[in-house]
This record gives structure tokens, C-alpha cells and sequence, in this order.
């Protein structure tokens, strides 16, 4: 008998409606709260206008800058229980649990879900990221899942792939993330000078660590290129994603500068990062994800 499971992901995967439904997603909304106002994506509008956000974090004041907050218990009861009820087992691939106390929410949630549906399951995929490479791995499972792959052959996917797959980016504003909190020594680089870009990536816990500093964005550039070229595993095998956040033409540069190291025929995708992620690295800033040795 073929397994009965529905997929979900949630926002913060870059994941938007469009490409839910080619996939076969259910999409949670992740909120953030901006200029007083709590905004769900794709709930509360039905397009990201990305310009727009991202001219508005271009003038916000610090004591402005937009924060991000857990979903509630009942908001994952309401998302997960219409599926258990009809008899579906769920297969959740999200973005980093060591992001957020939103996934203390959510077990809270299954605990008084499984007391009504104990023949139910809710699996998971952590991404050990968010946005960017969560991304990409989201695209991969769905392309599995369309494949008929079944829960186990996802999730055995995911633990050859999970680990192999890096996010690499840097902050063009660290005020952001600094006032997040969410960038491990981070904090030590805040008030050096003006051009200096703090490299971040995200380790195989999970976790957004600050791997170097550099001055300017060239440099900035170079330096995610030379973590490229170290740390890539078969990269033509694999989709390169480049996300920005309302830095078009630095994306194509750096995707210029990726196809003169390893070919034309890299298999490069363009994506914007989503607003509640965007929220705590700011605009003008760039990451790359592909598949490496490790993170």
C-alpha cells in the first residue's frame, strides 16, 4: 500500500506559493513585525514585494528594524490537524530548529494532537539553515516527492545531503543581525570600521557563525568565492543558488564570477530571501548554498 503523507515547509525555506504548489507543499507563514504591524507572508499579501521591503530596512532607524516572532501552539494545531483528520501522516522539512523557540510551539502542538490522532505522525527534515540552502534543499525533496519517494527515502536523502549541502553569505549591514542576536561572534566585529563585511555561515548544528571580515564587498565577493572553490563537492552535479536581498546586480556579478572558475554550464539559480529572514540580515547582502564536503 502506498504511504499517505502530505509535505509542508514553511517560509523562511524561501519557499513561496508558486513554488509550493509545483512541489506539493503546504506552506506555513513565519511572521516578522514591521513599523508596529505583524505581517505573515502569503497570508497577509499574496506577492512579496521585495523592493519595496528592502527600500523600507534601507532607511529604518535601529530602533525600528523589523523583529521576528514563534508561532503559537494552536497555529501549528491549526496547520497540522485538517491533514491528520483525514487521515495523512506529515513530512515537515524546515529551517533550522536551533533558530527558534517556534519548534517548542510546534511539539507542544503534536502533544495534544497525538492524544487525538495517535495513529498519526509528523516526520521531519531540519535543514540546519534557513533561506538560501534550506532552499535548495527543499527543491530537492520535492522533486523526490513527485517522484513517489516515500518518507524513509526522504529522510535518508536528507542525511546523506543535509550536511553536504553549505550556506555561505555576507552581511552588507551587520546592524541587523547584531540586533538579532542570532550570528555567534558577530557581536566582537560591531563598530569596526564602516566597509567592513562580516562572512557568515551556517554549521552543521545549525547555527549562523561568523567565519571572517573583510573590508568592502569585493573583497567580500572573493573571499565566498574562495570558500566555494575549497569546499565543493562535485558542483556541476549539483544546483548552485545564489540569494540576495534586493542585490540583483551583485548576484550576477558573483554568478559571472562563479562561471569563469568552474564553467558556463554551472547550474546556477537566482532567489530572493524572504521578508522574516530579511528582516535579520538586512538589505544589499548575498549568499551562496551548493554542495560541498561539508559546511
Amino acid at each position: 500500500m502506498k504511504q499517505k503523507y502530505i509535505l509542508f515547509t514553511d517560509t523562511d525555506c524561501d519557499i513561496t506559493p508558486e513554488i509550493a504548489n509545483k512541489y506539493g507543499y503546504k506552506l506555513i507563514s513565519m511572521p516578522y513585525t514591521l513599523d508596529g504591524k505583524e505581517i505573515r507572508p502569503y497570508v497577509d499579501f499574496e506577492t512579496f514585494d521585495y523592493k519595496a521591503f528592502y527600500e523600507r530596512l534601507r532607511n529604518v532607524t535601529k530602533k525600528d528594524i523589523p523583529t521576528t516572532s514563534a508561532l503559537s501552539p494552536i497555529e501549528y494545531i491549526n496547520y497540522f490537524e485538517p491533514y491528520f483528520k483525514e487521515g495523512y501522516d506529515i513530512l515537515y522539512v524546515h529551517f533550522s530548529g536551533a533558530m527558534s523557540a517556534t519548534f517548542n510551539s510546534m511539539r507542544l502542538g503534536l502533544e495534544e494532537l497525538y492524544e487525538k490522532y495517535p495513529e498519526r505522525k509528523l516526520h521531519t527534515v531540519d535543514t540546519k539553515g534557513i533561506t538560501l540552502g534550506s532552499y535548495s534543499i527543499c527543491l530537492s525533496i520535492g522533486e523526490l516527492y513527485q517522484k513517489g519517494a516515500s518518507i524513509e527515502e526522504i529522510q535518508k536523502w536528507a542525511e546523506e545531503n543535509v550536511d553536504k549541502t553549505a550556506f555561505y553569505f555576507y552581511a552588507d549591514d551587520i546592524t541587523f543581525f547584531t540586533k538579532s542576536g542570532r550570528v555567534t561572534g558577530l557581536k566582537a566585529l560591531f563598530g569596526a570600521a564602516l566597509h567592513f563585511k562580516p562572512i557568515i555561515f551556517i554549521d552543521e548544528s545549525g547555527t549562523m557563525k561568523t567565519k571572517a571580515s573583510v573590508r568592502g564587498r569585493n573583497a567580500a565577493l572573493s573571499r565566498l568565492l574562495s570558500y566555494v572553490v575549497e569546499l565543493e563537492d562535485h558542483i556541476k552535479d549539483h544546483r548552485v543558488v545564489i540569494a540576495h536581498t534586493d542585490a540583483q546586480e551583485i548576484a550576477e556579478h558573483f554568478a559571472r564570477m562563479l562561471r569563469e572558475q568552474f564553467g558556463e554550464d554551472l547550474q546556477i539559480e537566482f532567489e530572493v530571501v524572504n521578508p522574516t529572514a530579511g528582516s535579520h540580515c538586512g538589505p544589499n547582502s548575498m549568499g551562496v548554498t551548493f554542495h560541498a564536503k561539508h559546511r
